[in-house]
């Protein structure tokens, strides 16, 4: 079972980010500034758990040396997405929900409750890090599904960027690329990712954080992903009813016959 010291270290850290995150926001009356420190909670954890784990071996490296990847191309590509954009629509319904006060709710809604989340999916980084067994087979199918995930991810987030810089694509449906296969493929990339660092842990016989893949699957699929992204995008995109007819959701897969349509309904 995971040092609860260390444990408690990673939230306490996990915590004071969440803090600083909030002041910024409160200043630049923002709160979209929380999705681009959601990965550095995970690495600010990480390299807490790096530092306070009495000893650690040649998976805790190489895993925190993944993290470090994920989590800052994670962060410069959003940083860089919501440049000049003001809050994000989701964020402006909460802040609508929450008045007045939202400023202080804010730091308990928003912060404190992602710097939470985080730290519950922490659990295999702290597991993969804090048991020193030897590496092997499944750490090895570990760095390909993390290798699989993390390449979905970011060529699906460039794709989609690409595509909204080009004026012509003012409400068009992005169905190119990875988005031809899934409607979401930068999310089941980060699903991969996640399963992967479980994977590491279960290797190293840290099994107990199993809940954190399955929460992270259920917020892509459930709560602030899938779900919440295409609550009212077929009102804003009449193409968009077409493109979920024939593309699944999450998981890539050939795209499907379109009712009336031929081909793949494109």
């Amino acid at each position: 079972m995971p040092d609860l010291f260390v444990y408690g270290s990673g939230l306490a850290a996990a915590l004071v980010l969440g803090i600083c995150g909030w002041g910024a926001s409160v200043i630049a009356r923002d709160v979209s500034i929380v999705d681009a420190l959601w990965s550095l909670f995970f690495l600010l954890m990480g390299l807490v758990y790096m530092l306070l784990i009495p000893e650690t071996g040649p998976r805790a490296l190489l895993v925190f040396v993944l993290l470090t990847l994920w989590a800052v191309r994670l962060s410069l590509h959003i940083s860089r997405r919501n440049q000049g954009q003001g809050e994000d629509r989701r964020y402006q319904a909460i802040r609508a929900d929450n008045e007045p006060g939202f400023w202080w709710k804010s730091l308990y809604l928003v912060f404190g409750l992602q710097a939470i989340l985080a730290w519950v999916i922490s659990l295999p980084l702290l597991g993969a890090m804090a048991l020193p067994a030897p590496l092997g087979w499944l750490d090895a199918l570990a760095l390909a599904l993390w290798c699989l995930g993390f390449a979905f991810e970011a060529l699906a987030d460039r794709q989609l960027a690409a595509f909204k810089a080009r004026p012509e694509s003012a409400g068009q449906v992005m169905d190119r690329g990875l988005w031809r296969y899934s409607r979401h493929p930068n999310y089941f990339g980060e699903a991969c990712i996640w399963w992967a660092f479980y994977l590491f842990a279960l290797a190293a016989g840290a099994w107990w954080g199993l809940i954190a893949p399955l929460l992270m699957t259920v917020l892509l699929l459930r709560v602030s992903g899938v779900t919440l992204l295409e609550r009212d995008i077929g009102e804003r995109r009449p193409g968009y009813r077409d493109y979920v007819a024939r593309t699944n959701a999450f998981i890539p897969g050939p795209p499907r016959r379109a009712p009336g349509g031929d081909g793949d309904g494109r």
